[in-house]
């Protein structure tokens, strides 16, 4: 055990050395054990036992130590949602969408930061959610511990328009990294806790990114790319790594029609919805070997005559999958164990899932 834990598992002993009648006493390695296998939300009540479980809880290594903790164990994680009509973030507890239950609810989310801009999530890492408003400002907020971080405004020139935001995380420098692409081309970095946006190399391979965000995923964002932003236009993936700041081109599955791709993380891997129809996973990136078929789904439904599904949004344990149409804008569930389909009761609209974490952004 090392720094911040080690002293504040000193001056625990001591509090509990203090104590009268003496009563056996859990190892301290063992009482983390415990604290990390809790729910963020009873950990944030036990910081009001003492300054010193504050200060114990509040630590950045126990925060990572928790995290890594839920995620292994499968935590339960929420998902949080735009919803455009009100220009609110909302969220609603993921499991309830796939198991059909009474209970489900929209709730608006309070947080603390003052932007009368249209808010759109970028992505989610690690418990935070990197959300950028119309006004192209950046906040990375955890809604678990209801902290947030205001990023240094993007400099740029007046007329660029098109700016594409990313959103990752570097586990070896435990560095958080925001990435946007100005007007398909110019490349900035910021990393959290510093003050500045840095210029890069531009976007490569002479293509350009067609999606609103990348996905992050194994140290690497990776953007659907192509040199014509038109339908149909053939399209393969462009990954960026955190740590090393490169490129490099991410093959698609032999076969597959490169004209009709979108671009998802399902269960930790990266996936393609190829051809509004079939599901990859690329289980080991960067291997285009590992790409697997996961489903191929016929006689998709329709709300309407003009939406078609081209997008996998999020796969539930039992393998339902959550199907979003291009925009966003409906939403479909698909169970592949029966081949069923159901329309969610409420609307959706461009959602990330976001497990709860202790982890602050302010730092």
């Amino acid at each position: 055990m090392d720094g911040s834990m080690a002293e504040t598992s000193t001056a625990i002993d001591k509090q509990l050395t203090l104590t009268s009648p003496p009563q056996p006493i859990l190892p301290l390695d063992l009482i983390i054990e415990i604290l990390c296998r809790l729910p963020v939300k009873l950990l944030l009540q036990l910081r009001c036992v003492s300054k010193l479980w504050n200060s114990f809880i509040t630590d950045r290594k126990f925060a990572n130590k928790h995290l890594r903790m839920s995620t292994t164990h499968r935590i339960q994680g929420v998902t949080y949602s735009l919803f455009s009509y009100n220009s609110m973030l909302t969220s609603y507890q993921l499991n309830c969408l796939f198991t059909r239950r009474v209970t489900t609810n929209v709730t608006k989310l309070k947080y603390r930061f003052n932007n009368c801009n249209k808010p759109n999530i970028v992505g989610s890492c690690n418990g935070f959610l990197c959300v950028a408003f119309s006004n192209y400002s950046i906040v990375l907020w955890n809604p678990s511990i209801n902290k947030f971080k205001e990023l240094p405004l993007i400099q740029k020139s007046q007329g660029i328009t098109n700016l594409t935001f990313s959103f990752g995380y570097d586990s070896l420098t435990d560095n958080y990294k925001v990435i946007v692409v100005l007007q398909y081309t110019d490349v900035k970095v910021h990393t959290l806790g510093t003050h500045f946006w840095k210029t890069i190399q531009e976007f490569p391979f002479g293509v350009m990114p067609v999606e609103k965000s990348g996905k992050f995923v194994s140290g690497r964002i990776n953007w659907l790319a192509s040199t014509d932003l038109r339908l149909q236009s053939p399209r393969f993936i462009v990954s960026f790594d955190l740590r090393k700041e490169s490129y490099e081109k991410v093959l698609p599955p032999d076969g597959v029609d490169v004209c009709n791709l979108s671009l998802s993380v399902l269960r930790d891997c990266l996936s393609i919805f190829a051809g509004h129809h079939d599901i990859w996973v690329m289980k080991e990136y960067g291997i285009q070997e590992s790409w697997t078929k996961l489903f191929t789904i016929s006689n998709m439904p329709s709300p309407n005559s003009s939406v078609s599904f081209t997008k996998a949004a999020y796969i539930f344990e039992d393998d339902q999958v959550l199907l979003e149409s291009e925009g966003n804008l409906n939403f479909v569930i698909y169970d592949s164990k029966n081949g069923t389909f159901r329309f969610p009761s409420f609307q959706i609209i461009a959602p990330d899932v976001c497990v709860e974490s202790l982890i602050s952004p302010c730092f």
